[in-house]
């Protein structure tokens, strides 16, 4: 019996910007996201010249902006994002794709760099599972690390092999829009770059 299942990006790919991105502005404003960035340019600098990695760079940014944050409080706001950011981030194309592989009968995966927390609140509602990056929490509160790697890059196929036989599926979709996607796109049958734009 031949099985199919698709794999998507969630940055870019789904969404018309970075989340992260989008997150902290929301959660922070535009002027501490500004300052924070400007204050942290020799770390994006940096990560432009790959002189420290991907990894290296957001945990930066995420110990900058959310050390030491309750976790209730952060999930609280990652609710409100997921409600009133979200869904005006979300490409119309996209949703049409995952519509149509669900009306098939395809399991559809979120897999994201980004963190679950402001992710499954979207994917949850949507039938849809998720791979995505784990912050670290310590005493209910974000350290600003990440918990094991981040889920980029040849990350992702190692998680989707952790949760997936992929072997017993015939056929595999996979949907992405940067380099950090390009792992993911190997190892499918069907393959789309930038698919939605």
């Amino acid at each position: 019996m031949s099985r199919t299942i698709a794999f998507f990006d969630f940055d870019g790919t789904i969404t018309t910007k970075d989340t992260l991105l989008e997150f902290i502005k929301f959660s922070k404003g535009r002027f501490r996201f500004y300052a924070g960035f400007a204050l942290n340019s020799p770390w994006l600098i940096a990560l432009k010249l790959k002189m420290i990695s991907n990894q290296a760079a957001k945990e930066r940014m995420l110990s900058w902006f959310f050390r030491n944050t309750p976790l209730e409080n952060f999930e609280a706001t990652c609710d409100r994002f997921a409600t009133s950011i979200l869904p005006g981030l979300i490409r119309p194309k996209a949703m049409q794709e995952i519509a149509m592989l669900k009306e098939k009968g395809v399991p559809v995966v979120v897999v994201s760099a980004s963190p679950e927390n402001w992710i499954r609140p979207w994917t949850g509602p949507n039938s849809i599972d998720l791979i995505a990056t784990k912050l670290e929490i310590n005493n209910t509160k974000l350290t600003g690390r990440i918990q094991g790697r981040n889920c980029h890059g040849t990350e992702k196929v190692d998680r989707i092999n952790q949760s997936f036989e992929l072997s017993t599926y015939s056929t595999i979709y996979a949907y992405g829009d940067s380099s950090g996607d390009k792992p993911m796109l190997r190892l499918a049958t069907n393959s789309f770059f930038k698919p939605f734009r």
